[in-house]
C-alpha cells in the first residue's frame, strides 16, 4: 500500500481512501448499501457502512479480536486470502491506524455493539462488548491523522468528494453520503 506524501496532502487523503475502500469492498459484494464519510470539526474522519461489521471473535492463534488483527497487523484480511478471507481489508486500514494520533473502532455485529480505541497504531485495550447493537449491523473507522507525521492535516472536501464519485460509479445498490461538519 502507497499511502503518498506526508508533506502534499496525497498521503492524507489516501488515508481516507483506504478506510473508504474498505467499505466499497463491502457495498459492492452486496453486504451494505450505504457508506457515510464525515469531515470532523476536530480534524477527524469517520467512515462508516452498514455491512457485516468486521468480525470479533478471537483469533485462535494470536488470542486478540480478529478486528484488532485487521486493524494492526499487515496482510490479515481476505485480499491475501488467510487467515480472514470473507473480510478485505488488507494493509491500508493497518496503514492508517499507524499513522493516526487516535483511532476509534466501532462494530456493529452479532447483536452487540463494539468498540475499540488505538493511539499510534496500539490498542489502549482489547475490543470490548458496549452495548446492543439495536439493530445496527456495520463498521465505523474515526479516524485523525498524526500531526507528528504529517506536515499538513487538513483535509479537502472537494478531492474526497471526487474520490468518492469515483467509487460510486464501481456499482449499483449503494450510496456514499460525505457531509463537511467544519463549516
Amino acid at each position: 500500500m502507497y499511502i503518498g506524501s506526508t508533506d502534499d496532502g496525497s498521503g492524507l487523503h489516501n488515508m481516507v481512501f483506504e478506510v473508504v475502500d474498505n467499505a466499497v469492498n463491502e457495498a459492492v459484494r452486496g453486504h451494505a448499501d450505504l457508506i457515510e464519510i464525515a469531515l470532523n470539526a476536530d480534524g477527524s474522519v469517520t467512515v462508516s457502512d452498514n455491512g457485516r461489521g468486521l468480525p470479533v471473535n478471537v483469533d485462535e492463534t494470536e488470542w486478540v479480536s480478529i478486528a484488532e488483527l485487521i486493524m494492526t497487523r499487515l496482510h490479515n484480511g481476505g485480499k491475501f486470502g488467510q487467515p480472514h478471507p470473507d473480510h478485505l481489508h488488507g494493509v491500508g486500514v493497518c496503514v492508517v491506524n499507524a499513522l493516526s494520533e487516535i483511532l476509534e473502532l466501532r462494530i456493529w455485529r452479532d447483536d452487540a455493539e463494539w468498540f475499540m480505541r488505538f493511539r499510534h497504531g496500539v490498542a489502549e485495550a482489547a475490543l470490548d462488548r458496549i452495548g446492543p447493537a439495536n439493530g445496527r449491523e456495520g463498521t465505523e473507522i474515526k479516524f485523525k491523522p498524526s500531526p507528528e507525521m504529517f506536515t499538513q492535516v487538513d483535509f479537502d472536501c472537494s478531492t474526497i468528494e471526487r474520490r468518492a464519485q469515483d467509487f460510486a460509479s464501481l456499482g449499483s445498490g449503494f450510496r456514499i453520503v460525505l457531509t463537511d461538519n467544519r463549516i
